[in-house]
């Protein structure tokens, strides 16, 4: 491949590694892979996130027989972070889904778009929908310029992201009925006094699931890869006490900013999501759309 041919160096990065310790491992598979095909002497592997991230634990947990030099680099994937044509491969996984901003009129109460009692898009009117989609296709378009500018001609680049069928409403993809669930817990505190009603009617999650088709619209008007790869992968669903786990760990951050969660309250909102998991895992886990993942596979052109 004609990528290799102008450094004795392969440098890659992921972007939005957070802690670990699952980006660790797609390093490696990705090390395990290049060496399969070529004989390269080095690796050079740049981990990214927001300045906000904890790269100090990250770093401990590197394995210290690594084959490949590391470092961090801080910063915004939506802006330009690498050197032009410095990068053969870019690795991305459960990131890109995360908006860079929330849709303005989800929370304005003189919108039609206006989110009012929900924390989400995909049980929302049309409006509130299409605001979210509008500004998944801005970020989209600041995601991949950057990385046009980045990845060497033949490069090659990978991200998963949690999705939904073309053609197929929001509200039936599972991811968005654990958020719908959070939400309704959120409400239930409201309802208890531990929080504000307006508090919830002003908070939304940051996050759109696009679909294979959105992701082609991105990918053709950017212009710069072509896509060699998208394709949806099975996940298996989680049960009530793991998913509750997971959405904890996803969104802590933006709960404890948004509603000055102490770890007391937040975990009493995790109680009420495990319990309701729980409650309705013989119809919700059973009768809700799969749990799908959307595996895209780029090359720099």
């Amino acid at each position: 491949m004609t990528m290799f041919s102008s450094s004795n160096t392969f440098r890659a990065a992921d972007l939005g590694c957070a802690t670990g310790p699952n980006i660790l491992l797609a390093v490696q598979n990705m090390i395990d892979a290049v060496k399969h095909s070529h004989e390269l002497p080095e690796f050079q592997v740049f981990f990214n996130d927001q300045t906000s991230n904890d790269f100090n634990l990250l770093f401990t947990s590197l394995p210290p027989e690594r084959r490949y030099f590391a470092a961090g680099v801080p910063g915004s994937f939506r802006s330009q972070l690498f050197p032009r044509a410095s990068l053969h491969f870019v690795h991305s996984s459960y990131a890109i889904q995360i908006l860079s901003t929330l849709p303005k009129e989800a929370v304005d109460k003189s919108s039609p778009a206006w989110n009012k009692g929900r924390i989400h898009y995909s049980n929302s009117a049309p409006e509130a929908v299409d605001a979210y989609e509008a500004q998944f296709a801005v970020d989209m378009k600041s995601f991949l310029e950057p990385r046009a500018e980045e990845i060497v001609h033949d490069g090659l680049m990978a991200f998963i992201v949690p999705g939904h069928p073309t053609g197929t409403p929001h509200s039936e993809a599972f991811f968005n009925k654990t958020l719908e669930i959070l939400g309704s817990c959120l409400v239930d505190m409201a309802n208890m006094g531990k929080i504000s009603y307006e508090k919830v009617d002003l908070f939304n999650l940051p996050a759109y699931l696009a679909s294979p088709h959105e992701m082609e619209a991105a990918v053709k008007q950017n212009g710069s890869f072509s896509v060699e790869i998208m394709e949806y992968l099975h996940q298996e669903k989680q049960q009530p006490e793991a998913l509750a786990s997971t959405k904890r760990a996803g969104f802590e951050g933006i709960l404890k900013e948004h509603f000055g969660f102490g770890e007391e309250t937040l975990g009493r909102l995790y109680h009420l999501v495990c319990k309701k998991f729980g409650q309705q895992s013989s119809t919700f886990l059973e009768s809700s759309g799969d749990a799908m993942n959307l595996f895209v596979f780029l090359k720099r052109i």
